[in-house]
């Protein structure tokens, strides 16, 4: 099995069209329906059906797929960092973050990478998940560092990793104390929440038509910084990310019945070259999010009951 079996096998599943496909590879159709073939043969099963002109990937091609992505994205960023060592990068790499990853992963990320290419200039800029989308778009904006928007069609999302949302409540608070919440215990209880435009807000209100419960939004405020400070100043809940910088005075209690999850990643334009900087600059996103995604804050216990 060589590199370019998994390269057109990509192509062919993500087009569907052997035409197409060939088209995006470079080589003729019949050369791609070969080497499918071949790599088929190789691995003794069918990845794709072939029927009436007609493509469909086999469930079986489905979790090759997912793994061979994976691969191919390590051997792509392999190649670019070998080309980065020979040629030492230079210009501007522009970074549009959410506020949780600005605050805990942006600051050691941007710090390893002028380490490692001190003739770049970084511009960091905290700004709403649909304003990265846009500024990406737009061309103003070289890579996102969000979670996935609702609506980017003309960009490629690529998640890191999953992070649950926990309560954030004040000591005083009557759930403080509790060592998880059922989301059901939500209903009627006042809470501060995202705006319905952010994803997350979406996310979290699908989970209550699950648990049925409404709770009371007394107020919705689109950064994190402000909804902690008011549930530390009042008698109020807030759901926020695990990883959420706190307060002394500010406790996470675990959700669950749903327990909210979401996943923070990569935003890319789909349709524009990536620059070096931009590259080499995801790669240290990836690594120092693998390491988080792995950190859970000490006062966090296995939830399996309340306290008495």
């Amino acid at each position: 099995m060589e590199l370019r079996h998994l390269r057109y096998f990509v192509a062919l599943a993500e087009q569907l069209n052997f035409t197409v496909a060939a088209e995006k590879v470079h080589v003729t159709q019949s050369t791609l329906s070969h080497q499918i073939r071949q790599l088929e043969e190789e691995l003794g099963c069918q990845l794709f059906e072939r029927a009436n002109k007609r493509v469909a990937i086999t469930q079986t091609g489905e979790a090759f797929l997912e793994r061979v992505q994976a691969a191919l994205r390590e051997v792509d960023e392999g190649v670019w960092t070998v080309r980065l060592a020979a040629d030492e990068m230079s210009g501007l790499v522009r970074i549009g973050a959410t506020h949780t990853f600005n605050a805990r992963i942006i600051p050691r990320c941007v710090s390893i990478f002028l380490a490692r290419h001190p003739s770049v200039r970084v511009g960091v800029a905290e700004m709403s998940g649909d304003a990265i989308a846009q500024g990406l778009q737009d061309g103003e904006l070289d890579l996102g560092v969000t979670y996935k928007p609702q609506r980017a069609a003309a960009l490629r999302f690529e998640p890191l990793y999953s992070e649950e949302m926990v309560l954030a409540v004040g000591r005083e608070h009557r759930f403080a104390r509790r060592r998880f919440v059922r989301t059901a215990e939500l209903h009627l209880q006042r809470v501060v929440l995202l705006p319905h435009t952010f994803a997350t807000r979406v996310l979290l209100d699908d989970c209550f038509r699950l648990a049925n419960a409404t709770p009371v939004v007394v107020a919705e405020m689109n950064a994190i910084a402000p909804m902690i400070e008011l549930v530390s100043a009042m008698d109020v809940a807030a759901i926020v990310s695990e990883h959420a910088p706190l307060r002394d005075d500010v406790r996470l209690v675990p959700l669950e019945s749903p327990t909210p999850v979401r996943s923070p990643g990569l935003l890319w334009r789909s349709d524009a070259a990536r620059t070096p900087a931009a590259r080499a600059f995801a790669a240290i996103i990836r690594s120092v999010s693998d390491e988080v995604s792995r950190q859970k804050r000490p006062n966090r216990k296995s939830p399996r009951k309340p306290s008495a």
